[in-house]
């Protein structure tokens, strides 16, 4: 595993990175789909693309891409449309009163539809089956923008941001504690591609699929699983959490708050990591619920960085896949 360097805002930039030909035109469903080099790639060129953002603003002039929404969101669609328009192209919303996926029309002809007029497909959907029909249907990319399986952009874009900060993630420890969600199964896929370690702690029951932790550790990953959330924190280089209760689990909102209250990420959680550990989150975060404001506010919180982030390494995506 080679080490991954981080593009200092004063160095001078190599040419482009060539672009790998097993991305163009690809789907990206999953982190599972990517290899430990495509992963690396794309850190790598949205690293170049957020140090020099103007090289690229023509890159997808005259492309199109469609924002299907079965879900609300505030950073994914934000970065999504203005990282087409940075890059020269534009993006087309559909909320779910333009689509209905599987209820106004059919998955398969939304997909056949929306090809012969966009470059790509991006999907924020309920179902990961509903990503799995457009993929099967449609000849243009499709990008998974959150699913109840996965959240790839949200973890590349997690793991751009902690290779900002720690220069080299071989070897480094991350913890998650709380849900072991589609965001935590993106993680665990992504630190098995990176050489990260990582310990998830969630109370029994609420654990990541045991086929996610089993692809990862087949590929060398060191995933460990714990219903500890200190076990899981002691002497981390960064500890992330994520809301208790998801969109669509509302009907569960009272067992997952008592089940997951041991699990807030606190000032003692904290200080349990390692002394320069970070604290990390997808946001939108419940305050006073799965992390505290001392936590969220503090100078280690990179909150705001990954939000950010999230545009710098959809762009990257775009670029891959699109161009």
């Amino acid at each position: 595993m080679r080490h991954l360097k981080v593009i200092r805002h004063t160095e001078r930039l190599q040419p482009p990175l060539p672009h790998p030909p097993a991305l163009s035109r690809r789907d990206l469903l999953s982190l599972h789909d990517l290899t430990p080099a495509e992963v690396d790639f794309l850190l790598q060129l949205a690293l170049r693309m957020k140090v020099h953002p103007t090289r690229y603003k023509h890159a997808l002039e005259g492309k199109t891409l469609a924002l299907l929404f079965e879900k609300p969101s505030l950073r994914t669609r934000v970065t999504f449309d203005v990282g087409m328009g940075q890059l020269g192209g534009r993006a087309v919303y559909l909320g779910p009163e333009e689509v209905g996926l599987g209820q106004r029309e059919s998955v398969k002809d939304v997909a056949l539809n929306l090809s012969r007029w966009v470059e790509g497909i991006m999907a924020r959907v309920f179902s990961h089956a509903s990503l799995r029909g457009l993929a099967e249907n449609a000849p243009v990319p499709v990008i998974n923008g959150l699913s109840d399986f996965e959240h790839p952009c949200q973890a590349l874009g997690d793991y751009l941001t902690l290779l900002e900060q720690k220069a080299c993630l071989a070897g480094f420890m991350l913890a998650w504690v709380g849900d072991g969600n589609n965001v935590a199964h993106s993680l665990i896929y992504g630190a098995a591609r990176l050489g990260v370690h990582m310990r998830v702690a969630t109370p029994p029951g609420y654990e990541p699929r045991p086929d996610v932790v089993a692809a990862a550790r087949r590929e060398g990953g060191d995933i460990q699983i714990t219903h500890d959330p200190s076990e899981a924190v002691a002497g981390a280089d960064a500890v992330y959490t994520d809301v208790w209760v998801s969109m669509g689990q509302e009907d569960e909102m009272e067992t997952r708050r008592r089940a997951f209250r041991p699990f807030q990420v606190n000032g003692d959680l904290m200080r349990r990591a390692g002394p320069q550990a970070l604290f990390m989150h997808c946001l939108p975060a419940r305050r006073g619920q799965e992390v505290t404001d001392e936590v969220i506010d503090s100078p280690r919180s990179v909150v705001y960085d990954q939000a950010e982030n999230r545009l710098h390494i959809q762009k990257a995506i775009l670029m891959a896949l699109l161009s």
